[in-house]
This record gives structure tokens, C-alpha cells and sequence, in this order.
């Protein structure tokens, strides 16, 4: 039996309008791209495909994934699309990293007579048990847990010091006046219904070094909370311009989107400024880093909509020249288990295909896309320093640097 995957459609389920099915996830694509009407992942381009027997094979698989929790919104259309294939490699994951099941293999995103054979596992086994439903998709039923709590509360506290204090950047942000996705420390979001993302710049970078992944991203979801590392900075060896942008410390809105959105060959799957662009600013004095210069000197008039949120490979260089990246080879669960992706992340993009993907950084896309609320396409991303994060919640002046160190010294498969 044939192999379940991005693309493939029950018979008679494919879209009249493909063009209409794919507008939601693709209409961040660049121009060049727009008209091209498949699905794209790891391994390349994939169009719509038929199954070749009768049936409902995608439906069914579809329906177990909602109710199981790892597919809470989405239609069951017999279109194995995004969602569908985020919810799939949610499974997998889940069953290797919480069950313990490293037989589960590759959270490819395939459903091939291995991962069938546990979701028929998961049915006999958990039916008619609270087990059935997967503890990320029955989070936001029970009570969050205390690092959520505390995560939301430290935004709480970071809005009401904007608000009261001075603070350069953040007056900068107020007086702007044309759109943008950063939002006026007024606006900032802190509902724990809301999926945030926050950012925790770290150490400053310096002159001609390699900027390193030390940074650490805190996902509060669904009542939980998983950690992520990488960079907040630039890489100002990939820079195109030598005034390189910093994106602008405070709170944003982004939405699913894409990265290289003109490279068929390079485009990937990302988070976007949601709208109109963020706001930046510019390495004026050419000292290849953020100060309090530059600060003095203002923001770039114009949002820029090209600082994503996107991978950075396994972790071992930063791939960005604005971007806020994530490492792929490992994060911290919403039990507070460390996770080890990389066995199957690839180092960097020409190693993408098969079974190599891109580790944390898809579990990260993958909860934001499952869990957002039905109707929902942005997420709150607030970027930080971490010495805020000492005077908002003391006791706690290492917190980024060991977290982060956690994560960069996991096993190496």
C-alpha cells in the first residue's frame, strides 16, 4: 500500500481551485512564485496526486489526528496538506520524545506501513482512555503549567515597566506613525490565549566574529512551554547591506509565511511579519553591531518585511543577515525533557530530503500551525534582552546562558 504524504488526495478529493486551497499558506509567496500551484517541503516540490485506489485513506487518517488532539482545526478533506502533515509529524515526534518510541523513526511527515502500524497501535490501545487524546492537544482543558504561567506573567510585568518608564527604543516605537507589525507597547498582547513566541537576546556581538546561535526562544502554547535556541542578530558576513538591521526590541506581529519567497529551489517554510513589516534599526556607524548610537539615531523609516523567523541549520552557524533563527538540533519539551532532533536534521540546507529535516525548528512551526485558534494566523513574537529578564523576575540572571548551553551540548547522533 502506497505511502500517505504532503500532496496526496483520497479519490475525488482533489481541489476544483488548487489555486483557492493553497491562497491561505501561499500568499506570502513572491511574485515569481505565485503561480505555481503544489505543495512544498523538504524534499522539493509536490503537486496534488490521487490515490490510486478507492477509498479514504487521507480521511481517516485525518480524522484519528483530530481526534487524537494533534489536528484539532483543521478539515478532514481527504487533502493531505500542511496541516495535515504538521499533525503527522507532531505524532511521530510525540511518540518518539514522549511515549519513548525511537522505533516511530524519522518525524518525516510520511505515513508509511511504520507510522500505520502505531497510529493503529494508538487506537486499539488508547481508545476509551483519557491517553487518547495527546497531551499537547488536551493542554489548554487543564491548567497550564507553572513555566507558562510564570512566561506570561513576565510579559505582563515587561508591558507595565514599558508603560511607566522611560525606555529610548520603546518611545522610538511609540511616536512612529505608519503601519507596522511592531506593535506600540499599549497594544502588546499578553492574553494566555494567545500563542506567544519570545526572544531572548543575549550576549552582545563583536566585531569580526562569526555571530554565534546563543540566543534562547521561549514558545508558550496551548498552556504550554517549550524552549528553542539560535539568534536574535544578525550574521553581518551574510549581510547584503553594510548598515545591517536589528529588529527592533518589543512586541510583533508574524503569521505562517515563507523564506527566499523567489528561489523555487531555496523557499521554505517560515514565520513572517504578519502585514506591513517590522521595524528595524540600522548598524549606522558600520561597527557591525546595535548600540546605543544607533539607537540615538532612529528607526529605519520604512518596515521591513523580510525578517523572518526561519532555521538555521543544526545550529553550529547562523544563517542570517536580520532574520531570528532557530537551531534544529535539539529543544526543551513542555515536560522539561531535553530533545535531541539531531539524528535527523540536516546541517544545513543541501542536506534537506528524506529523512532529514529540519529537527526542532519544524516542531516549533508545526505546534503554531496545529494549535493556533481556529480563524487565528498570528502569533505574538517579543524580542527581549536578557538582563530585562533578571530585573522582571530575579534570581534568574543565568537563565538564558545555561538553558542555551543545555540545548547546544546535547548528544550528536
Amino acid at each position: 500500500m502506497s505511502s500517505l504524504r504532503l500532496g496526496v488526495c483520497d479519490s475525488g478529493a482533489i481541489p476544483a481551485n488548487k489555486a483557492q486551497f493553497l491562497s491561505i499558506y501561499h500568499d506570502t509567496f513572491g511574485e515569481k512564485l505565485k503561480p505555481k500551484l503544489e505543495f512544498r517541503d523538504e524534499s522539493g516540490w509536490r503537486g496534488f496526486t490521487q490515490l490510486e485506489t478507492q477509498g479514504s485513506r487521507v480521511k481517516e487518517l485525518q480524522q484519528f489526528l483530530k481526534d487524537t488532539g494533534f489536528m484539532p482545526k483543521a478539515n478532514v478533506d481527504g487533502v493531505f496538506g500542511y496541516a495535515t502533515q504538521s499533525a503527522v509529524r507532531l505524532f511521530q515526534e510525540y511518540l518518539r520524545t514522549v511515549e519513548g518510541i525511537a522505533a516511530i523513526g524519522a518525524p518525516d511527515g510520511v505515513v508509511g506501513p511504520n507510522t500505520m502500524k502505531y497510529v493503529e497501535q494508538w487506537k486499539k490501545e488508547k481508545a476509551g482512555t483519557d491517553a487518547f487524546v495527546c497531551e499537547w492537544g488536551r493542554a489548554s482543558a487543564r491548567k497550564p503549567s507553572p513555566e507558562f504561567s510564570r512566561w506570561i506573567e513576565i510579559l505582563r510585568r515587561a508591558k507595565e515597566n514599558f508603560l511607566n518608564e522611560e525606555n529610548p527604543i520603546a518611545d522610538l516605537v511609540n511616536r512612529y506613525n505608519k503601519p507596522t507589525d511592531t506593535r506600540k507597547v499599549a497594544d502588546w498582547d499578553t492574553s494566555p490565549d494567545t500563542i506567544h513566541l519570545i526572544g531572548l537576546r543575549s550576549n552582545e556581538f563583536i566585531g569580526d566574529e562569526k555571530r554565534l546561535n546563543d540566543d534562547l526562544f521561549i514558545l508558550l502554547i496551548n498552556g504550554m512551554m517549550f524552549k528553542f535556541w539560535g539568534s536574535t542578530d544578525p550574521n553581518p558576513n551574510l549581510a547584503k547591506r553594510s548598515d545591517i538591521p536589528f529588529l527592533v526590541e518589543g512586541q510583533h506581529a508574524y503569521q505562517f509565511g515563507w523564506h527566499h519567497i523567489n528561489d523555487p529551489l531555496k523557499i521554505q517554510r517560515a514565520m513572517r511579519p504578519a502585514t506591513k513589516g517590522v521595524l528595524v534599526f540600522r548598524d549606522q556607524n558600520k561597527d557591525r553591531r546595535l548600540t546605543d548610537e544607533d539607537v540615538v539615531k532612529g528607526l529605519d523609516p520604512n518596515p521591513n518585511t523580510t525578517i523572518n523567523i526561519h532555521w538555521s541549520g543544526l545550529g553550529g552557524y547562523n544563517f542570517s543577515s536580520g532574520c531570528q533563527v532557530i537551531a534544529g538540533k535539539s529543544y526543551v519539551n513542555h515536560q522539561g525533557k531535553l530533545v535531541d532532533c539531531s539524528t535527523y536534521t540536516a546541517n544545513n540546507d543541501a542536506g534537506l530530503g528524506g529523512a532529514k529535516g529540519r529537527g526542532a525548528f519544524n516542531v516549533l512551526g508545526d505546534l503554531i500551525l496545529t494549535y493556533a485558534p481556529p480563524g487565528v494566523r498570528t502569533i505574538a513574537y517579543t524580542l527581549g534582552r536578557d538582563r530585562t529578564l533578571a530585573r522582571l523576575d530575579p534570581g534568574n540572571t543565568d537563565f538564558v546562558a545555561t538553558s542555551v548551553s543545555r540545548m547546544q551540548n546535547s548528544r550528536v547522533g
